[in-house]
């Protein structure tokens, strides 16, 4: 049992601080500050933060979530009016179809528990699309149940998802988005009102009114774009990275959810919390494989002119968002509420207290009764949770050596060096597993069984 496994107090989500001076410890704060300007990251902070909706529960999850979606119905238009020829719009659709299908369904996945959740999303009044439908109102797209006469759907105004429906050069990409959010939206009580056929004839969201679209595009260059870079990728590259950090944030509200349902003994919710949040992670991966599709001799006259520079003292890029530090280190901390999950103390001289107390829930016969309902798919999920976020840095070492040649890598210039003289995205995979405990009482059950079935008179085997 590893001494750093300690067993906390049950902590307060809501008036959790996420400090952002801790995060940062040791690194380039001026690199960072760079890197929030040229994303605009106060500006959108601001539209991601704001209480709107007192009484929707979920508003400071699904907000920048849905936010974060809404950025890539403009990366969709972005890429497909690239007017440089060695432009590959095919594979530009592919990828991002296949980014807001993801989104969607993480989306899809937070709106189904609003009941539980407390509920408050602001829903449109249907009875108000049935009036602009009798007064012929153009701007509104009206569905209808077929064989009846009610109104059961109205479109966004503001998004861009219905403008992308009418252009032909994006009409099949956003027919497909459409049709993800009618099916992943099916077990939810609202749809999302973006021009999706909803024949079910469900409430939609009121949209425009929680993204606030017009706001959001408004942030989409650059301050310095305009000026100085006359460069296609310029406007990529801050639309990846805006994508990227409404996803980031949606996960730190996500993190302070899976705080507080632990405090109050919701295993199972908690559970499901954290298999979001592995699905987050995930999302996060393919939101950074779109570098891969950038031009390599624009995007280096970019690099060049934005000055990103690795050099053997500096920083990984991706350390330059401190909104990734945050859910990062966040995440590793979740290890402290093994024991608080398995409901002992532990050993602070390093004894297998919380493995012991690991393998009696894996192996106890009654371990879905009583108080356990919820604890060993919690404890999965933390495990997948680390998979997540460590393959997360893995693919992106990869990356960025891919992106901007192996040199960049910082990584891969210390392969045989002290673990204590790498940089910090080398020292992620060298990190010990973050449930010792976990991985302890999975390898002497998996030995139990073993030596249970050996000793038995006929063996199954496995050719």
């Amino acid at each position: 049992m590893a001494a750093s496994e300690i067993s906390p107090a049950p902590s307060d989500a809501k008036s959790k601080v996420w400090s952002t001076a801790a995060a940062l410890r040791g690194h380039d704060a001026s690199a960072i500050a760079a890197y929030e300007h040229y994303l605009r990251l106060p500006e959108l902070a601001k539209l991601w933060s704001s209480n709107d909706f007192p009484r929707w529960t979920n508003e400071s999850i699904l907000k920048p979530a849905l936010q974060g979606l809404e950025i890539t119905f403009r990366f969709v238009s972005l890429a497909l009016s690239d007017p440089r020829p060695y432009a590959n719009h095919r594979e530009w659709k592919r990828r991002l179809e296949s980014l807001a299908a993801r989104q969607v369904e993480i989306i899809a996945t937070l709106c189904e528990e609003e009941a539980r959740a407390g509920g408050g999303a602001p829903i449109a009044d249907l009875s108000s699309c049935q009036g602009l439908l009798s007064r012929g109102k153009s701007s509104q797209e009206v569905w209808k149940v077929p064989g009846t006469s009610s109104v059961v759907s109205r479109t966004s105004e503001a998004s861009l998802l219905p403008r992308l429906a009418t252009w032909e050069k994006s009409e099949d990409v956003a027919s497909k988005i459409l049709f993800q959010i009618e099916s992943q939206m099916h077990r939810c009580q609202f749809t999302l009102g973006l021009g999706e056929p909803n024949l079910t004839g469900k409430p939609t969201l009121e949209y425009d009114l929680v993204v606030r679209p017009s706001d959001l595009h408004a942030l989409k260059r650059s301050p310095g774009s305009s000026k100085d870079l006359h460069n296609h990728e310029d406007q990529a590259l801050c639309t990846i990275q805006q994508i990227l950090e409404s996803w980031l944030f949606a996960a730190r509200e996500l993190l302070a959810r899976v705080d507080q349902r632990m405090d109050d003994k919701d295993w199972a919710q908690a559970a499901n919390d954290c298999w979001l949040l592995e699905r987050v992670w995930k999302l996060l991966s393919d939101v950074e494989d779109l570098h891969l599709l950038m031009d390599p001799d624009d995007f280096l006259r970019l690099k060049s002119q934005l000055a990103i520079k690795a050099t053997s003292g500096s920083e990984a890029f991706c350390f330059r968002s401190a909104a990734l530090l945050q859910v990062t280190n966040s995440c590793k901390d979740l290890k402290r509420r093994v024991p608080w999950i398995l409901g002992v103390e532990a050993d602070p001289n390093g004894g297998p207290r919380v493995q012991d107390a690991a393998m009696r829930l894996f192996h106890s016969r009654r371990r879905g009764e009583g108080d356990n309902p919820g604890k060993i798919d919690l404890l999965q999920a933390l495990q997948a949770v680390e998979v997540a976020l460590k393959t997360f840095f893995f693919a992106y070492r990869h990356l960025v050596a891919t992106v901007m040649g192996s040199l960049e890598a910082s990584g891969n210039r210390a392969v045989y060096t002290p673990s204590e003289a790498l940089d910090p995205l080398s020292q992620v995979f060298l990190e010990p597993p973050y449930y010792p405990s976990l991985d302890a009482a999975k390898t002497f059950l998996g030995d139990f069984w073993q030596n249970e079935l050996g000793s038995g008179a006929s063996k199954t085997k496995w050719h």
